[in-house]
């Protein structure tokens, strides 16, 4: 099972600090006299609190910590691109969305012709990539409402959303989608959206780059507990969606973790026919006479 999320940040800023603490003792400094040479006001304890990880650390200072421990120019550049990476690794919806809804789905849609393999792993919403425009202006109504975004460009975002899924037309890439079968019941929008959502599910699954499976709900589960919805790009990273933000992870190891729990999850799904059943199902209640 993948380590908590709120770890991995903290376990990627002190392989930082770790790295920065061993320059220090390779140059053969004390905390003491880093601090002194550097001239932190703040002393001993800011060097502490860095190489322990309570603190992040700034550019400037990464660049002072080298400098003063001697430090080649091209192995600083190396730690400033890992320091952004650390900072990078969390991000607010707030800051996410700070150019708009529709800046952000810009900048999702051009990152998604690049992909040759997207795993996307979801507990409570239909994946972007398989919404129709109804579903995706339902969600992102919301998601500005609960934000409190001033700028309403939904109706931009939608359509940069839906541009999105050309990629889906892409020879040379695959789609892989594993829902929770609780994803086909929960209902955010009018009972026609949802209808409409269903069958474009049915429609998606007929794509040859998409494969699509749904984890049963009266499945035998032992030793597979739900996860956190996530999404793996190639090999790169993982991206996770939490209430405030999003989480990226690109750390080797945790990667692998995400991908032995894809393994897990995408064993216990059913595909082809016995998906489509599951979804039929629930169209099926939707159309019933209420």
């Amino acid at each position: 099972m993948p380590p908590p999320v709120s770890s991995s940040m903290q376990s990627a800023r002190q392989r930082l600090a770790d790295q920065l603490r061993q320059i220090r003792e390779d140059a053969g400094l004390t905390g003491r006299e880093l601090a002194r040479r550097a001239r932190w006001k703040a002393g001993v304890s800011k060097v502490s609190r860095i190489e322990h990880g309570h603190r992040p650390i700034s550019a400037a200072d990464l660049r002072t910590w080298c400098e003063v421990c001697g430090v080649p120019p091209e192995r600083t550049e190396e730690l400033l691109a890992e320091m952004r990476a650390v900072a990078g690794m969390w991000q607010t919806h707030r800051q996410l969305n700070r150019g708009g809804l529709k800046g952000r789905q810009e900048r999702l849609r051009d990152e998604y012709w690049r992909v040759k393999l997207s795993r996307v792993y979801q507990t409570k919403v239909i994946p972007g990539l398989l919404q129709t425009s109804a579903m995706t202006t339902v969600y992102l109504t919301q998601a500005r409402k609960e934000q409190h975004l001033a700028l309403d460009d939904v109706a931009a975002a939608v359509e940069a959303r839906m541009q999105r899924q050309e990629c889906l037309k892409r020879p040379d890439a695959r789609w892989l989608f594993c829902l929770e079968e609780d994803v086909l019941w929960y209902r955010p929008g009018p009972v026609e959206v949802h209808r409409e959502q269903l069958r474009h599910l049915l429609s998606a699954m007929c794509r040859p780059t998409v494969s699509l499976g749904i984890i049963p709900r009266d499945i035998d589960r032992r030793g597979v507990s739900p996860d956190e919805s996530f999404t793996m790009v190639d090999t790169e990273l993982v991206g996770v969606e939490l209430v405030s933000g999003t989480l990226t992870i690109t750390a080797p190891d945790e990667i692998r973790l995400y991908a032995e729990a894809w393994d897990r999850l995408w064993s216990l799904a059913v595909h082809g026919e016995a998906a489509r059943a599951l979804i039929s199902e629930a169209l099926e209640v939707l159309d019933r006479p209420r």
